[in-house]
């Protein structure tokens, strides 16, 4: 006797707990993103540090600066997110989009996302001495890195 199964919810759907999940954190990490860039003016008016000549009448300096330790600092935490949350952005919808079990799916996306914001705040807020930062970034690595390899597995017989 022939059953008829009903379809399953699209995988990137409010449907899907998985993919609101990722949602949620995906949107966390871009607004934490987005406060980058007003930390580092934050930094740049605090320091009066502008690397640009119209930015002068700001901070009512007369001279452009580059090197202020503390401005340099958050910049390269914010370069470090644009190298990092990215690809966990990219490589975590790939992964939801697999169908992956939702219970593993949703405990990735939790602790690679919170990674990155420890990491920010180790970084840029409340600067912690190493290992801190280097166990933020490896978690978030390795979760991105077993995606990957999930994604190439689920994926390969179609190529």
């Amino acid at each position: 006797m022939e059953t008829e199964s009903m379809p399953a919810a699209p995988l990137l759907s409010k449907s899907n707990s998985v993919f609101c999940c990722y949602l949620f954190w995906s949107s966390l990490l871009i607004l934490k993103m987005l406060c980058m860039s007003l930390l580092t003016a934050r930094q740049r008016i605090k320091t009066k540090t502008f690397a640009n000549p119209e930015d002068l009448r700001v901070g009512r300096c007369t001279d452009v600066r580059f090197n202020d330790p503390n401005v340099e600092r958050v910049r390269r935490a914010h370069r470090n997110d644009l190298e990092n949350v990215l690809p966990f952005l990219l490589m975590t919808l790939a992964y939801v989009a697999c169908g992956p079990h939702p219970l593993t799916a949703k405990l990735l996306i939790r602790i690679g996302a919170s990674a990155r914001l420890l990491h920010t705040l180790f970084y840029a807020v409340l600067p912690l001495p190493q290992p801190t930062r280097a166990i933020c970034f490896f978690i978030t690595f390795s979760i991105v890195c077993f995606e990957a390899v999930y994604v190439l597995i689920c994926s390969i017989k179609y190529i």
